[in-house]
């Protein structure tokens, strides 16, 4: 099967997280999306790890609400140790399933810091991304540069090129060097959980937000 994991600290779970789960598996033939609850982002201060439980159960609590979707809300991030790097999670996905496919959704704004992540032309090769939008962020810029700069790395990330279509290979002359970066048309809902966390610290009525 298909798999579209997609990861993140959901808190909480919203509207916006609802549209791009419903396009995955309506609009782009994934079989299943699985909903990663992590822990705590490397890279981030914002949010503690003893909070992960809370945002898991919550998350399955929302996802419940919406039975016509084929979303599982997985908590194999908060059984792992940290640090919880995205090669990790994924590297244990495909142990513990070797029989499906898995693609990493993320938006543009991460697609344009994944230098930063562990491993990430392993991520690229090996599993490939799904982007979706974010305003302020040229996917196709973005998209370019990486697809430039894939041809420097070593031969321990090489796949087979003929594995995959034109519109997401990175070619150095012989064409062996590949970059799996797919370019979502998903919808841009214009709400995010942090302005969510800070209407509710105000005081104002944010319900209408949440998945």
């Amino acid at each position: 099967m298909r798999i579209a994991v997609y990861s993140g600290s959901f808190n909480p779970l919203h509207i916006g997280h609802q549209a791009i789960m419903e396009y995955l598996t309506r609009e782009k033939d994934f079989d299943w999306v699985y909903l990663v609850v992590s822990p705590k982002n490397p890279l981030k201060d914002s949010i503690s790890a003893n909070s992960g439980e809370a945002r898991y159960k919550a998350a399955v609590e929302a996802v419940g609400r919406h039975p016509g979707l084929n979303v599982r809300v997985d908590d194999i991030e908060l059984k792992m140790a940290p640090p919880h790097y995205t090669i990790r999670t994924l590297d244990e996905l495909k142990r513990r399933e070797p029989e499906n496919e898995f693609t990493l959704v993320i938006g543009a704004d991460n697609l344009s810091s994944i230098r930063r992540w562990r491993d990430f032309p392993r991520i690229l090769s090996e599993y490939g991304v799904a982007v979706y939008p974010r305003k302020g962020f040229d996917l196709d810029n973005i998209r370019e540069a990486l697809i430039e700069e894939c041809a420097q790395f070593p031969a321990s990330y090489v796949l087979d090129a003929a594995e995959s279509g034109p519109d997401n290979i990175c070619l150095e002359d012989a064409g062996h060097h590949i970059y799996k970066i797919h370019l979502l048309d998903a919808p841009i809902v214009d709400i995010s959980s942090t302005e969510i966390r800070e209407g509710r610290a105000r005081g104002e009525d944010m319900e209408r937000f949440l998945m």
